[in-house]
């Protein structure tokens, strides 16, 4: 029984160890803005999700009606969500969807700004391969799917897409 004690005691000792470890990290520098969106500031974070800024013959008024065949872009509102909030930017071109990217992401703390960096780009690939907003949350980042799915079909209302 004594023997048994002594290893929880060990245990507990080293797992209280590692978690002031990880906790003790500083937080990762945060990237520069994407040419063409908003600044990055403190607790910001822009993940490389595809193009920045607009595209070639993009009128980026969000919704003014564009060409046949012009590309157009429009950003949909800052969504807030459990972890911090963000917003998604939009390239349609003809029907079809040709760019996503996340201008603007505020996170709470460095883990939800590390997950973001991951789910991001997944969400954008689900949302290209689809050509909607329908797309599937990613597993273990429910809040960070609904909000980026959220502010995609704003973006899309703007364009008059669906």
């Amino acid at each position: 029984m004594k023997r048994a004690s002594w290893y929880l005691t060990a245990g507990a000792v080293a797992g209280f160890a590692g978690v002031l470890g990880l906790s003790s990290r500083t937080t990762p520098a945060v990237p520069v803005a994407l040419k063409g969106s908003r600044p990055a500031q403190a607790g910001q974070q822009a993940p490389s999700s595809g193009s920045g800024g607009s595209t070639a013959g993009g009128n980026g008024s969000g919704g003014q009606p564009a060409a046949a065949g012009q590309a157009q872009s429009a950003t949909g509102p800052v969504t807030p969500y459990g972890y911090g909030e963000l917003d998604v930017r939009v390239t349609v071109s003809g029907s079809r969807i040709t760019g996503v990217t996340v201008p603007m992401l505020r996170t709470a703390e460095p883990y939800s700004q590390q997950l973001a960096a991951q789910v991001i780009p997944m969400l954008k690939s689900e949302v290209l391969a689809a050509g909607s907003a329908r797309i599937n949350g990613v597993s273990g980042a429910t809040y960070t799917s609904q909000a980026y799915a959220t502010s995609l079909q704003a973006a899309l209302d703007k364009l008059h897409r669906r």
